[in-house]
């Protein structure tokens, strides 16, 4: 990235020479985001991360949507990103949305699924992995789904591509979502990739029509370099980097559950990424653990909608309590966890359970 932020200059979207060498920058890393997922280079739209990615393919779709294709079907565990814009186009009546129920493994329920599907829907959206719980979904199979009842088929793959292989091709995923900080690329970029040059996605940021008309604004060059540079390293590395990280989650879990009662994983355990655990440490808030692990960083649910009083709508929506839900900690491992980091994580987390729980006890 280095030599995009600090010695080449002119707007890649120019014909000079300065911006010739910026937009063989951004079609280099095209290549490299595009392999990530199995998808072609041409149809690669950057963005300022997957939230936009998201928008664009809900919004994008249901903008150029036929007159007899009105639903829209989005999953109850789906990120805030996708949740939100399918109740905005909902709330505007530009399309009727219906969501998926999940089972109480965390993924979507093909039953249920089956039953909503009618000649009447536009698009089906569910995420690979789900950001707080890890849990997989069969994917293939809803794609197959969707498209038997003339549906298009939107994949939000920002947990799962990077840490195991993903073909949208193979997949049958009409769109797929990326973000670049989720495979240790810069944060701010993300990118929309179609399976095919869809006449069936309109903008929904209007200007001077780059990214083929999809995405005005001028390109963020450095960030999009970086971006195409993670990609590469990623699609390198991500099998051997999940058989490594794999066995330390296990440890970490294990060691959990040996050194504290009351510990017990949501999700799916046999069927999910292998850097996510979410647990429950029952009589303990988990906003108050989290407080008290540095320098230990972990999350009571996605980052993106941190803050928020409420419990997490994913582990709601998969049936757990509200007290289970607000006693629940989600743990992600990265491609730089060490062995030696597990153990400290460990032992922050037994101590600050611990403590949390003694306090709840004083109080009582």
């Amino acid at each position: 990235m280095w030599p995009a932020l600090a010695e080449w200059c002119g707007n890649a979207s120019s014909t000079h020479r300065f911006g010739r060498r910026q937009a063989a920058a951004v079609e280099d890393a095209r290549v490299h985001v595009a392999s990530l997922v199995g998808g072609r280079p041409t149809h690669v739209v950057f963005t300022a991360g997957a939230t936009e990615a998201n928008n664009l393919a809900l919004s994008g779709i249901v903008a150029a949507r036929p007159a007899d294709r009105g639903r829209i079907l989005v999953s109850s565990v789906e990120h805030a990103s996708v949740r939100e814009t399918a109740r905005w186009l909902g709330d505007q009546a530009l399309a009727q949305v219906h969501a998926i129920p999940v089972t109480r493994g965390g993924a979507v329920d093909l039953d249920v699924l089956e039953a909503l599907l009618g000649d009447d829907v536009l698009l089906v959206s569910v995420m690979a992995a789900n950001s707080e719980t890890g849990v997989l979904n069969p994917v293939a199979e809803i794609a197959e789904r969707a498209h038997i009842a003339g549906a298009l088929f939107h994949c939000d793959a920002t947990q799962y591509a990077g840490r195991l292989p993903f073909d949208m091709t193979d997949l049958d995923a009409d769109l797929v979502s990326l973000s670049s900080h989720k495979i240790c690329g810069p944060g701010g970029v993300g990118a929309l990739i179609a399976a095919k040059s869809s006449g069936r996605l309109r903008p929904i940021i209007h200007g001077g029509g780059h990214e083929r008309g999809f995405r005005s604004g001028s390109l963020n060059v450095a960030g999009i370099v970086g971006f195409g540079a993670a990609a590469a390293i990623a699609v390198e590395e991500r099998v051997q980097e999940a058989d490594r990280i794999h066995p330390l989650r296990d440890y970490f879990v294990a060691e959990l559950k040996c050194r504290l009662p009351g510990v017990a994983e949501n999700g799916d355990i046999d069927c999910r990424l292998p850097n996510t655990a979410n647990i429950r440490f029952a009589g303990a808030d988990a906003e108050a653990v989290v407080a008290n692990m540095d320098p230990v960083a972990v999350s009571t649910g996605s980052a993106c909608s941190a803050g928020a009083i409420e419990p997490s709508a994913v582990l709601l929506a998969m049936g757990l309590s509200r007290e289970a839900a607000f006693e629940s900690v989600r743990f992600s491992l990265g491609r730089f966890t060490t062995a030696e980091e597990i153990e400290v994580a460990a032992q922050k987390t037994v101590a600050a359970v611990e403590y949390v729980r003694a306090m709840n006890e004083r109080e009582a």
